[in-house]
């Protein structure tokens, strides 16, 4: 009885959180570990489902440099990074798209309609729901020297996003599942950090949350204590600092731009922990960090 009281304050718990966020629209990049062991991806599975009953509006982003990787291992492709990102020839996009289209977006698709969902999905190209152009980096030269333009080949950013395509979707009772591939001007297909698209299309929406699942606690600070949250302003001091440092900047920088667009708070949590989702959204401490305005 104890144990069924227990569980009776957790959903008395969850009441304003699904008062506040009904109707609502949150944006999650699923990546990383939750994508890959099969307890994890189930509990995802199960958390999306519930968001869509109680009357949340989830749309997932999804990730797949692993199995990305693997494929390219297998067709003897090698991979090239520079600061981090794949280096996209017309080969290699074909892979890519063939990945992330073809095998993980309706892996993660079958994975939610199995389990009492009706999910839907896309990428990019579909309805021109995300239109790109090419990524330019730049390279710093020696002092009063112009920096160099590094070629990442068909590496792309996002430039719109056709909002008309979820809601059309949303208004009949889908889940959005969306792979990472835009498409250009010119027709052709390009390949864009999830993290990137979760926070265009999360500003597009003007989504009451964003969530970026990681394999990380979330922000750490310089003691590598858990940042629970932080302003814009506190967070570029932190990379300034140097204590934001590597893979985790651009997610930071992600969230400062959705915040900034309209985005309600935006979130960093640990993907390896199940029913993460559910615990950042439905109690009072949540996990891991968020940024806010």
């Amino acid at each position: 009885m104890k144990t069924a009281v227990e569980k009776a304050k957790v959903l008395i718990e969850s009441l304003p959180y699904i008062k506040n966020f009904a109707n609502k629209t949150v944006v999650i990049k699923y990546g990383g570990h939750a994508m890959v062991d099969d307890a994890l991806k189930r509990s995802f599975a199960l958390d999306i489902i519930l968001l869509k009953y109680i009357g949340i509006n989830p749309v997932i982003v999804h990730g797949g440099g692993p199995q990305i990787n693997e494929f390219l291992k297998k067709m003897n492709i090698q991979s090239n990074y520079v600061q981090g990102m794949r280096v996209t020839d017309g080969e290699t996009m074909d892979v890519v798209e063939m990945v992330l289209v073809g095998k993980v977006n309706k892996e993660i698709v079958s994975l939610i309609n199995h389990h009492g969902g009706k999910a839907v999905g896309l990428s990019g190209r579909d309805g021109d729901l995300v239109k790109a152009k090419k990524m330019k980096i730049m390279k710093s030269q020696l002092k009063d020297a112009p920096p160099e333009i590094i070629d990442l080949g068909r590496v792309g950013e996002v430039t719109t996003v056709n909002s008309d395509v979820l809601e059309t979707l949303d208004a009949k009772g889908f889940i959005p599942v969306i792979a990472p591939v835009g498409v250009g001007e010119d027709g052709q297909s390009y390949n864009i950090n999830a993290d990137l698209v979760a926070g265009a299309i999360a500003s597009q929406l003007k989504a009451e949350k964003l969530v970026l699942l990681t394999d990380v606690a979330g922000i750490l600070d310089k003691d590598k204590n858990l940042i629970p949250t932080m302003t814009c302003a506190q967070a570029e001091e932190q990379i300034e600092a140097g204590i934001i440092v590597g893979g985790m900047i651009p997610k930071v920088r992600c969230c400062m731009d959705a915040v900034k667009a309209g985005v309600g708070k935006a979130h960093i949590i640990d993907g390896r922990l199940e029913h993460s989702v559910l615990l950042e959204i439905f109690t009072r401490q949540g996990i891991g960090s968020e940024v806010v305005a």
